[in-house]
């Protein structure tokens, strides 16, 4: 089994982590289970439990729901990974076999959302599904991903950050083997890391982060939602904020170009910036001109030919009914008034 001791600074007991959760023979080959896989399918499908209830409640065609769910799934998968191998094209440029290669790690979870996002776009305008309700939806099922998800980074030790004196300072052979590994180059990025001293359990911080953030967001879900979209603006608020100082920590980050710039906390403070202004926007447009939230499929299905002229003709015959009533009505009062004027 593959596994390490890892030791925190308040603690002074050990506790031994392995990757990898079963390994079995099938059908003569070798399986094997990976925690990180196996919290990130286990986050995956709590999210989407999660969306499923409130796209119930919420009266949204869970159908169209499963079509954005595949299609968005796929789109995230290959989001993900593009993104990653953009920002380290000199190495994937002379190991094109690798590109591919996702079971090796490699996945980005700003192009999983861009990925997804462009999908569900297309599929809600396709099956004509209220987008913004969509995203609402998405919004909360990735906080509650995103912060189960990041406990796979636990069982691998990495995602982690440079030194700490904090009680909760995590150590183990593998932060070691890479901060020893990876010395030079973070240095040459300012950073200057002891490999034998404890890191900031980034991991840890982000998914405290998430799940805290969720409980923010179904708060508002239940209490103060003002408009379809307001859930997925307070993600990306929440969400960038603590990623831009999370991954300001953290020694394997993603960086543009030779710069010392890196590619998520530049993009998570864009992101919590622009959505906090189109948050306010909206907040102060429906505080001016409150409506309704709008809870059910964006287009209403369309209704078939021989239902709308049956409705047309009942419409019709009501329409006549009326008419008549008011004649006679008519008629009556005329007949009094004409009676009154004899006498």
């Amino acid at each position: 089994m593959d596994s390490t001791t890892v030791y925190f600074t308040a603690l002074d007991k050990g506790f031994k982590v392995s990757s990898i959760l079963a390994e079995f023979d099938l059908f003569g080959k070798p399986i094997t289970i990976r925690w990180y896989g196996a919290l990130i399918a286990f986050g995956f499908l709590l999210a989407v439990l999660w969306g499923g209830r409130m796209a119930y409640k919420w009266k949204m065609s869970l159908d169209k729901m499963i079509d954005v769910l595949i299609y968005g799934t796929f789109a995230a998968i290959i989001g993900a990974r593009l993104y990653y191998v953009i920002f380290r094209w000199d190495y994937y440029a002379a190991h094109p076999s690798e590109i591919i290669a996702i079971w090796n790690g490699g996945l980005a979870i700003y192009g999983g959302i861009i990925g997804g996002i462009i999908a569900a776009f297309i599929t809600c305008r396709f099956n004509k599904l209220n987008f913004y309700n969509l995203l609402d939806c998405a919004g909360m099922s990735l906080l509650i991903g995103q912060g189960i998800g990041r406990w796979g980074n636990f069982a691998n030790q990495e995602a982690f950050g440079s030194n700490t004196t904090m009680p909760w300072g995590m150590m183990s052979e593998k932060t070691t083997q890479y901060l020893e590994e990876n010395y030079d180059s973070l240095k040459e990025l300012g950073m200057n890391v002891d490999p034998y001293a404890p890191v900031h359990p980034t991991f840890l911080y982000e998914s405290l982060w998430c799940l805290g953030s969720f409980l923010i967001l179904l708060f508002i879900y239940k209490k103060c939602r003002k408009f379809s979209g307001q859930l997925f603006l307070t993600y990306g608020v929440l969400y960038g904020t603590g990623r831009a100082i999370i991954e300001g920590f953290r020694t394997d980050s993603l960086y543009i170009g030779n710069t010392t710039l890196r590619v998520s906390q530049v993009l998570s403070a864009v992101v919590a910036l622009l959505f906090l202004a189109a948050l306010i926007y909206m907040l102060i447009k429906v505080k001016k001109n409150p409506r309704p939230i709008e809870g059910v499929d964006f287009f209403p299905e369309p209704t078939p030919k021989k239902e709308k002229k049956k409705n047309a003709d009942k419409n019709a015959t009501t329409d006549l009914a009326l008419k008549s009533e008011e004649k006679v009505d008519t008629e009556t009062v005329t007949a009094e008034e004409n009676k009154s004027t004899a006498d």
